[in-house]
């Protein structure tokens, strides 16, 4: 029987024919039916200028699932850091831990731009292709289109106060670390005492997807860490390697821990599963082309996209690497990535046009991996 803990990454998609109201309405009723169901854990992810995904602020809607579930641990995957002050995070969620406390898991991400290039150079280096137990490890995707398009400059320009500059990423993480301990001073040695969120019972993450700064901040300051092979699968593994070359022991882990997320879509057979996770392609290619992730399309909708070898080639890498099967086709296929990357839990994220086949994906997936 697999003792590895599964959690959820929600990014309250909303599908053709649909809204905002709705989208929340259906993440809180997954969160409710994933407490019943046994996953450990259930984040939301901070997305913004996005037409198909709801979840512009974790917090708010972590307060909203709060109310309506009991003890399923919940958390941000992640709070994107590039646009935030440490004190406007840890008073947020300090007022989360005041109503529910010891409920609630902080993931930090940096955001802004690329990464520091690694510090840490890896024990092997990573070749493209398969794991020696199966996992596809593909061609990087090059964000620095992206990165420079209008639109990615138009979010960064509403997003953040005219002039800002994001503070450095590891000192950031030190001041939110001081604000929840109590240490926090100035350079000229006044303090800072934030009620609520100085005390409060909170998990910190760092959420990367590459072997830079992320990854490695996570282990020099000795935090769980989350690899995304749903965001970036050709870089889980630098992640991964990166952290723990970089960790070391603190007082709220003695040896690294590591959780990694993956794009999954089960249903009873193989070619059901197909069906539901047709739209996945073109909802990727929204994202990588700077349009906005689209509102999710149903099967029918998606067939109707005319692709270019360009499109495919954008998308190929995610199109590969998401699970998409029979419940013991996928879970077979998690396990491998756990073995291949050492993950201590597993992150899954799941976009299907319905919300009850969501809802059956994530049952059938629970059932078969309570039976491993």
């Amino acid at each position: 029987m697999t003792t590895t803990p599964l959690g959820i990454l929600d990014l309250v998609p909303i599908s053709t024919g649909s809204n905002a109201a709705e989208a929340i309405r259906n993440s809180s009723d997954l969160a409710r039916r994933a407490e019943r169901l046994g996953y450990t854990r259930y984040w939301f992810a901070e997305h913004h200028l996005n037409p198909g995904v709801a979840g512009t602020s974790p917090a708010v809607v972590l307060a909203l699932v709060a109310g309506a579930t009991e003890h399923i641990r919940l958390g941000s995957g992640a709070v994107q850091m590039g646009h935030r002050t440490a004190l406007s995070v840890v008073e947020e969620f300090g007022l989360l831990d005041a109503v529910y406390p010891g409920r609630f898991d902080l993931g930090l991400g940096r955001s802004g731009g690329l990464p520091r290039p690694p510090r840490h150079v890896p024990a092997s280096p990573v070749i493209e292709g398969k794991t020696p137990n199966g996992v596809i490890i593909p061609p990087k995707f090059d964000f620095r289109p992206l990165l420079g398009s209008p639109r990615f400059a138009l979010q960064k320009q509403i997003l953040a106060q005219p002039g800002a500059q994001p503070q450095d990423y590891d000192e950031l993480i030190g001041d939110v670390l001081a604000l929840i301990a109590g240490t926090y001073a100035s350079a000229e040695g006044a303090q800072a005492h934030v009620i609520p969120g100085e005390g409060a019972d909170l998990q910190i993450w760092v959420l990367g997807s590459s072997g830079g700064e992320s990854a490695e901040v996570a282990g020099e300051r000795g935090l769980r860490f989350g690899a995304n092979y749903h965001v970036a699968p050709a870089s889980v593994l630098e992640a991964v390697d990166a952290y723990r070359a970089a960790f070391k022991p603190s007082a709220e882990l003695d040896r690294p821990y590591v959780t990694v997320s993956a794009d999954v879509v089960v249903a009873p057979d193989q070619a059901q599963a197909r069906e539901l996770a047709a739209g996945y392609g073109a909802w990727v290619r929204s994202i990588r082309t700077a349009e906005g992730a689209i509102q999710f399309p149903t099967p029918q909708e998606a067939a109707q996209h005319v692709w270019t070898d360009a499109d495919r080639a954008l998308v190929q890498d995610r199109i590969d690497t998401q699970f998409v099967g029979s419940p013991a086709q996928v879970a077979d296929q998690l396990e491998r990535l756990r073995d291949a990357t050492g993950a201590d839990e597993l992150l899954i994220t799941t976009i299907t046009h319905d919300h009850a086949d969501r809802v059956r994906s994530f049952e059938l997936l629970a059932e078969e991996w309570a039976a491993r």
